[in-house]
């Protein structure tokens, strides 16, 4: 991992062999490149299959313990294969860099670019996405363009300058990470996902994988289990959320359901719990009552307040409530464009919080369940109407769990469709109303620009999707992507043992993972993880991710405030729902002044050194940057946008400034943008 302490030899010889891979004496944590050299220098072609096969058992003799005794003493090692990286099309995706952290600390197999000795022995991982650390930044060159040099085989990292120990204060302001240099000794190049004129997201790649053999059969024959719905059935029953479901997706839960927190702020209530049903079987099956609901909500002096409420009955497709409420606290904002409500309208509200809420409780209680008409060529004698049980309604919406907390009530029969319906990208992510309505229902809804959204119309959609999918099963609305979260697959296995193995049974220590990132990483990328931490800034990331080294097998950490520095991020509207997006504003902002610049690049390696150095012996350090400068090829994918939304407007190109327009030339550029986005790092190391 390390750069080798010890000395070289001016010899010819020796500095040829420096450049191919680091000395063989130097310390047993340093980071080797496998290669075959002969006297010239050259590569040796081994053109007999028997020499092939020896020379591999030889390698696999050199990285095999002989004792027990040699095992517990060796260093783990990483060292890149050039001959398997040399036959690659690509530089190392962001999908081999999580199945490497996967290989490492649970069951993925090994990767075919890296040898890694004594692998069992690694007894942590940790992994620091590092965005803005470029080939300026980290005095390498750029990728080669040349046809006779291979772009994706890993780069010498050059040392750090030393300062002169008579003048300690630098001449010039740095323009580099120290801990980079002086740490590891080579880049391998790397590439983002993405397609001809689009860079997909890192984080989505990362945290989201195919699920494997063994988990697809399972799921398979966990499918084959579920009683799906009758055709043309119109009971939304079967999709009601778990208590686990309601858990992970943050749903307030009534207390008389699960053993979990339930201290509340003073002004929350619960529906009633429903009498049991007693032992005996009711035919024909009693009927809940069901409801879809939408709420709309303002931003006061205490944050977001209901200031409407919509509630449809499913059955007969009426308005049963549909009222606007006075918030607590004055209004700071709106939120027109989201929420449609005003100050003009908002004056009309005459019902209080209180009284709404009660209105909402009492609908939602248990009430006389109807019970249809018994078949009357049936033996099984019907269940008199005066013995009809309590049901508690059934309640419909759309991230139900915002609205509950809206209302300040604990419901225990909730179908969300954000959660029964899936995302084209998998999980964690959940679709949007308008594009569920959009995709299934064949129409469009929220299409009131600034005017905001209409609670009525987003209630009724909800019911027309949860009805379809009852009416066409499960299956109606899934994509076939066979995709899992990372965390989901390091939850089946347990610590990788001493003999490198991986049970996936009953027993053994489960793995403890967590993420600390910016924003709310607990509803997004870690929201399976054992610990999700959201921070400000890389300070305290830094100082969670170092509390957590110690009693969790795999961390992930990002640090963002070079990036920043670099104009590379834009906040989104809500950060308390999601994590800063790595896509730069419409107005960019000016290059950061070099003191700025140098600043940041000292404060992302003081973070990286105070991580390594909290880091308990042989941890494996996976730091990758995940793409480079992406202002570009962002500029150039809004210029082709708003073209093309132009054209679809019926407006010519004769009607367009040039700088409107959209040329051939202009998409060959795009498309180099993005190969140069694409562009990024990995460094690997055992720390010592």
């Amino acid at each position: 991992m390390k750069r080798s302490t010890a000395s070289f030899s001016s010899s010819p010889t020796t500095q040829k062999t420096k450049k191919a891979k680091l000395s063989t004496e130097s310390t047993e944590d340093e980071m080797k490149i496998a290669t075959d050299k002969v006297e010239g220098g050259g590569w040796t072609k081994v053109e007999k299959r028997k020499k092939k096969k020896a020379h591999k058992a030889e390698l696999k003799l050199d990285v095999m313990p002989l004792t027990s005794e040699i095992s517990q003493t060796t260093q783990p090692k990483f060292m890149y294969s050039n001959g398997d990286i040399l036959q690659r099309q690509r530089a190392i995706g962001i999908e081999e860099v999580r199945d490497l952290a996967l290989h490492i600390i649970a069951d993925a197999p090994p990767p075919n670019w890296l040898r890694i000795e004594n692998a069992q022995l690694i007894p942590k991982v940790v992994v620091i996405l590092v965005p803005g650390l470029t080939p300026d930044v980290l005095g390498i060159p750029p990728p080669p363009t040349s046809a006779l040099r291979n772009p994706n085989l890993p780069i010498s990292i050059p040392l750090p300058p030393r300062q002169d120990p008579l003048n300690p204060t630098p001449t010039s302001v740095p323009t580099s990470v120290p801990f980079i240099g002086s740490t590891f000794s080579h880049a391998c190049p790397t590439r983002a996902p993405g397609d001809q004129t689009k860079m997909h997201s890192v984080l989505s790649t990362f945290f989201n994988l195919p699920i494997s053999g063994a988990e697809k059969k399972r799921r398979l024959e966990v499918k084959a289990k579920v009683k799906t719905s009758e055709y043309g059935s119109s009971d939304p029953s079967e999709y009601i959320l778990t208590v686990e479901q309601m858990i992970e997706n943050e749903y307030p839960i009534p207390s008389y359901m699960a053993d979990v927190d339930n201290e509340r702020p003073p002004g929350w209530v619960e529906t009633p719990e429903e009498t049991k049903l007693g032992d005996q079987d009711q035919n024909p099956r009693p009927r809940r009552k069901v409801y879809g609901i939408d709420c709309e909500m303002c931003t006061t002096e205490d944050g977001k307040e209901l200031t409407r409420v919509c509630m449809i009955d499913y059955d007969t497709q009426l308005v049963v409530y549909d009222e606007l409420v006075i918030p607590n606290k004055p209004v700071v904002d709106y939120l027109t464009r989201w929420s449609g409500i005003t100050a003009e309208s908002l004056a009309t509200a005459t019902t209080t919080f209180a009284e709404a809420q009660a209105n909402v409780l009492k609908l939602l209680s248990p009430v006389s369940s109807h019970i249809p008409k018994a078949n009357p060529f049936s033996t099984i004698p019907s269940v008199a109407s005066s013995s009809a049980p309590l049901l508690t309604p059934i309640l419909l919406g759309h991230s139900l769990e915002s609205d509950l907390k809206a209302l300040k009530i604990a419901h225990s029969f909730c179908v969300d469709t954000a959660l029964i319906y899936s995302h084209p990208r998998g999980r964690p992510f959940k679709p949007g109303l308008a594009w569920l309505t959009k995709k299934w229902c064949g129409r469009e809804i929220q299409t009131r620009g600034e005017g905001g959204h209409d609670p009525e119309e987003d209630a009724r959609a909800t019911m027309e999707l949860v009805r379809k999918k009852v009416e066409n099963g499960h299956e109606f609305g899934e994509f076939k992507a066979d995709l899992e979260g990372l965390f989901e697959r390091m939850g089946r296995a347990v610590k990788r043992s001493s003999t490198s193995t991986v049970s996936t049974g009953t027993g053994g220590e489960k793995i403890r993972t967590a993420v600390v990132d910016h924003g709310n990483p607990g509803v997004m990328h870690g929201n399976k993880a054992s610990t999700s931490i959201g921070c400000k800034d890389d300070d305290e990331v830094v100082k969670n991710a170092v509390e957590l080294v110690g009693s969790h097998d795999f961390v992930f950490v990002r640090l963002m405030g070079l990036a920043g520095v670099r104009g590379w991020i834009t906040p989104r509207v809500n950060v308390s729902d999601s994590t800063p997006a790595l896509i730069p504003a419409a107005d960019p902002p000016a290059s950061p002044t070099s003191e700025a610049f140098s600043s940041a690049l000292l404060a992302t390696s003081a973070h990286l050194q105070t991580i390594h150095s909290s880091l308990p012996p042989r941890t494996a350090l996976l730091i990758f940057t995940g793409h480079s400068d992406p202002r570009k090829m962002s500029e150039l994918n809004k210029r082709k946008a708003a073209f093309e939304a132009a054209i679809r407007k019926g407006v010519s190109t004769d009607q367009l400034s040039e700088n409107e327009r959209w040329s051939a030339a202009d998409m060959r550029e795009l498309e180099e943008a993005v190969e140069v986005a694409k562009r990024g790092f990995l460094f690997l190391g055992v720390k010592a």
